[in-house]
């Protein structure tokens, strides 16, 4: 058996440890077993740079993050384009995974990475995905791996945070990843105990964010913590496309809401603001021991489902299970936070605004 595994897209903790679990569970169960890396994602296979690769190698992976194999974004838009000799990137990456002569090729990555996988399953390469992304926003399985390393990481910070702010009497926002999906924030938010909560998915009013702050400090608060979703959107500017929204911005200065809405929150309120953006210390470090957990039951499900051989699908958690989709099925599709589900419902009802 030859397989070849590649990780693209956004890096985040775990992927290592399911590079691991894929690795350990074939050398365990089959006599004879060849992997290959591919170097910096799609754009490896696409190359054609095939780095062999040892049981060694894996052996103490469990706990690094990152990604040893590197990662690059490769826009799936492009994967068709005919390049300057004629060929597409889709054509050389088929032409690739047969002239090494793969039985399989494990892709982990997000929604990109899963839209080019099925790319490749149409052309007859034998695909198996597995869900990556701390957005934790592929449709079709419950939760995906790296999520939970940073909610843990985003809820300490403003856990963090709220001390400061506290001993300064302060409103603090803090932007959290998270562009079209706001599950990070939200768990986060949540965790760390922040009062107001602004999601992509819920648009919010600037006066409501106001009263919630000035409410907080009238209670006899010390503080105010605000989690921004990095894809959050005023009531204003959800009836615009994003593109007319980030022509907006431009004209501000910035790219998200975050630093717009500090400076408004004190002047209407005159509390102390200050912003801070977490930015990549959520994707790096080590995984959690959740995902720890998790990336070992995904990787050893992946390579059940090679050794099986059922191609064409992407592993997924449905509550307490791990079981697969097709990826025509989940290819293209996102899962966003529910604005009326339990969670959001259960924040709003322990009295964290949404804004709304």
């Amino acid at each position: 058996m030859k397989v070849g595994i590649l990780t693209s897209g956004g890096d985040c903790a775990g992927l290592n440890a399911v590079m691991r679990a894929i690795a350990l569970n074939l050398y365990e169960n089959e006599k004879n077993v060849e992997i290959v890396g591919f170097r910096d994602g799609y754009a490896g296979l696409i190359r054609g740079e095939a780095v062999p690769m040892q049981r060694a190698d894996f052996e103490g992976l469990l706990l690094v993050g990152g990604t040893v194999l590197g990662t690059t974004r490769t826009p799936f838009k492009l994967m068709s384009v005919p390049e300057e000799n004629g060929a597409t990137r889709l054509a050389k990456m088929v032409a690739s995974y047969k002239k090494l002569g793969l039985d399989c090729l494990f892709t982990l990555g997000g929604a990109g990475t899963h839209r080019t996988a099925a790319l490749l399953c149409a052309e007859g390469c034998n695909v198996i995905g597995l869900p990556k992304t701390i957005d934790n926003d592929i449709y079709g399985t419950d939760v995906t791996f790296g999520f939970h390393t940073a909610v843990d990481v985003a809820a300490d910070a403003l856990v963090r945070v709220r001390t400061t702010s506290e001993s300064h009497r302060r409103t603090m926002l803090v932007e959290v990843m998270g562009n079209k999906a706001g599950w990070l924030t939200l768990y986060a938010g949540i965790a760390g105990g922040a009062d107001v909560i602004l999601l992509p998915e819920i648009p919010f009013s600037i006066d409501k964010v106001c009263e919630a702050v000035s409410r907080g400090y009238a209670a006899g608060k010390r503080c105010c913590i605000i989690a921004v979703g990095e894809g959050a959107v005023l009531d204003s500017e959800a009836p615009f496309k994003r593109r007319e929204r980030v022509f907006v911005r431009a004209d501000r200065g910035e790219t998200t809401v975050t630093r717009h809405l500090a400076e408004v929150i004190g002047e209407r309120t005159g509390a102390e603001t200050r912003a801070t953006v977490l930015g990549y210390i959520q994707r790096g470090g080590e995984p959690s021991a959740y995902d720890r957990v998790l990336c070992t039951r995904l990787g050893s499900f992946a390579a059940q489902l090679c050794r099986r051989g059922r191609f064409g699908v992407t592993v997924a958690v449905s509550g307490n299970r791990i079981t697969f989709n097709a990826l025509t099925d989940i290819a293209g599709k996102y899962k966003f936070v529910d604005p009326n589900g339990e969670i959001v419902r259960a924040a709003e009802e322990t009295g964290v605004s949404f804004g709304r």
